[in-house]
């Protein structure tokens, strides 16, 4: 059994190069800019989330984080599909390339939906990549077939200065 832990503030700027190390893999290369506006303001997000909306599991090696994944909690307006209005939504699910295929992030999904449970998630929900899939399914997880469609409004006035 590997042994995962809940990342803290001493662990933020490690948090911060596996964000950018997960976006460059899943988006492709990012614009100098938009790394930069990443590196300087997510580490102020970090502090004020870190362990109040935003859990992170992580496994080390030799001290270092290798695996993580970030449990988002959110609190809506009560419907019947979530009475306590708590959600939760799952980002960032990584690790570094030379520890993949070893179970760390299946056990670190377990110990997230542990932590769901816990905190009493009516629900908790992810995208998966095709290469993630199977392990979403194994931790529980299922598809979710809904008469809504997924939309996204974008706001492109709203990105900071420094990348427009």
């Amino acid at each position: 059994m590997l042994n995962v832990e809940r990342a803290g503030l001493p662990d933020i700027d490690r948090l911060v190069e596996l964000r950018l190390q997960y976006l460059k893999e899943d988006r492709g290369q990012l614009k100098e800019e938009e790394t930069a506006v990443i590196t300087d303001r997510l580490p102020a997000y970090f502090q004020r989330v870190l362990d109040r909306e935003l859990f992170v599991f992580v496994i080390r090696e030799g001290g270092d984080i290798v695996s993580c994944a970030f449990l988002l909690v959110t609190e809506k307006p009560m419907s019947p599909a979530f009475l306590n209005g708590k959600t939760g939504t799952v980002l960032n699910v990584y690790t570094e390339p030379a520890f993949r295929h070893r179970g760390y992030a299946k056990e670190i999904m377990e110990k997230l939906v542990q932590k769901a449970e816990e905190l009493e998630l009516a629900y908790v929900e992810l995208q998966a990549t095709e290469d993630g899939y199977p392990l979403y399914k194994k931790t529980g997880f299922k598809d979710e077939m809904t008469k809504y469609r997924r939309m996204r409004w974008t706001n492109e006035a709203g990105k900071p200065a420094d990348i427009v």
